[in-house]
């Protein structure tokens, strides 16, 4: 008998598992793939390492900017797919020792729930059964491929970013259909690298839920590099030689052709094979009344005592770190200790070249939500370090903040190297830190991070 069992070995399984093992817990994870999930393995982790790869091409491409002169550069796909290899697989390989020395069992199984006895959740493994008192269901998400009329046939040509990460050689052309965060940190490597691109979006912008500001300074970044964007365009066919056709907001027809054809355009969540069924565990539905996560409260409980399901399942906040925190919530609550969900300050970033980031509440969110607002804006070259560091580069910095207190509400950032800063306005927006609070805060100098400071000041 354990005190928990983990279905879903991914940043929530994980982090859970370590955590509730160096509680005194008994755990026993299961995972029918790789530790560490998609983020590690097929998502986050192997798409940083070749974004990287790609900026540091970028830089030695326009390293005369900066008084060096350096022979003409040559991007090495093979090779950076070998470093992406490595990097996975030494992440992976500290996972399991972590695991271990917080003593957590792990079975490379697929798991599911056979039902609930007197002793506890039964849970099925490569023909075991297990018992278990509590059970966190983690299981994660998979790419959304829509019915598009011609996917059928359309063979290799179709990729997901799994099958894109696997890829072993350069595509010449490249179609993106979804302009998210997963598109674009597509179209910014391969651009990067001499693909010719192109992004079909159904929606009027790119990084739908970003600050339109940001969003459209990204995207005119990355036109004049040479991605093509189609706009407001609904994919209506997929030819068999690599064309995408699509219709536009005003009816017109037209196509564009790849090597490759990406399938972008957002994650469900895994709920098929569970068994939650046998224990009677409520679902929330989509529009069209089917499933599309687990349903959860503020500490991650589903409607069954003992059963907890956090991460991408719930089909909430698709995002590692979040799925990372809500692990943490179940596995105390599970402790008796009081702990519970907020969602006011998820950051969200792009790594693009340069990097997008935002926290908390949109200028067009805050408006359509009816909060009297203000928004201050400044060039990131506020930042003496951006200044030298990025020549003929600009950004921009958003600050959203209430009108009548200054608490601060979203801040939106782009320019490199936001991702990395981006957490301080988190804990601003968690703590209802104000202007004038955020004023008086000493950031340091030179730093890229006073940029927060100078837009708090532009007011």
């Amino acid at each position: 008998m354990y005190d928990l069992a983990i279905i879903g070995g991914g940043p929530c399984g994980y982090t859970a598992a370590e955590l509730a093992g160096r509680e005194g817990l008994s755990v026993i994870l299961f995972e029918k793939k790789e530790l560490g999930g998609v983020c590690l393995n097929e998502g986050c982790i192997p798409t940083k390492s070749l974004l990287y790869g790609a900026k540091v091409y970028d830089g030695v491409r326009h390293a005369d900017r900066y008084g060096v002169t350096a022979s003409p550069p040559a991007f090495n796909y093979d090779k950076a797919f070998d470093r992406k290899e490595r990097v996975v697989k030494r992440l992976v390989t500290g996972i399991g020792v972590r695991l271990r020395n917080a003593g957590v069992e792990t079975i490379k199984a697929e798991a599911s729930v056979k039902g609930r006895d007197d002793e506890g959740i039964i849970i099925v493994a490569a023909d075991a059964e297990y018992r278990s008192r509590n059970l966190l269901v983690c299981t994660g998400s998979e790419a959304a491929v829509p019915p598009f009329p011609g996917l059928e046939t359309a063979g290799g040509t179709i990729v997901t970013s799994r099958e894109l990460l696997s890829l072993r050689e350069q595509p010449s052309g490249i179609v993106i259909i979804g302009g998210g965060v997963i598109g674009m940190e597509f179209a910014s490597f391969f651009n990067s690298i001499g693909t010719k691109v192109t992004v079909v979006e159904m929606a009027p912008k790119i990084l739908g839920p970003f600050d339109n500001e940001i969003s459209a300074a990204l995207q005119d970044i990355y036109a004049k590099r040479g991605v093509d964007f189609r706009l407001n365009c609904k994919v209506t066919a997929i030819g068999e030689r690599g064309e995408v056709s699509f219709e536009d907001a005003g009816g017109n027809v037209a196509a564009v052709s790849g090597e490759k054809i990406l399938v972008s355009v957002g994650r469900r969540a895994r709920l098929e094979n569970l068994g939650l069924e046998n224990l009677g565990v409520e679902y929330s539905l989509n529009r069209a009344g089917m499933p599309c996560g687990i349903k959860v409260d503020e500490h991650m409980r589903t409607n069954v005592p003992g059963v907890y399901a956090a991460g991408d399942v719930t089909g909430f906040s698709m995002l590692a770190h979040t799925a990372s925190r809500e692990g943490e919530v179940a596995v105390n609550d599970i402790m008796g200790k009081n702990d519970s969900m907020s969602y006011k300050a998820v950051p969200g970033a792009v790594y693009t070249n340069p990097e997008a980031a935002c926290v908390g509440l949109t200028e067009e969110e805050a408006r359509s939500k009816g909060i009297d607002c203000i928004v201050n804006r400044l060039p990131m070259t506020f930042a003496a370090r951006f200044a030298a560091e990025n020549d003929r580069v600009n950004g921009i910095c958003k600050i959203v903040a209430g009108k009548r207190n200054h608490e601060i509400l979203g801040v939106h950032m782009l320019g490199n190297p936001c991702s990395e800063i981006i957490h301080s306005a988190c804990i601003a927006i968690e703590q209802g830190i104000t202007f004038e609070q955020l004023r008086k805060t000493i950031f340091p100098h030179p730093s890229v991070s006073e940029i927060i400071r100078e837009t708090a000041n532009a007011g």
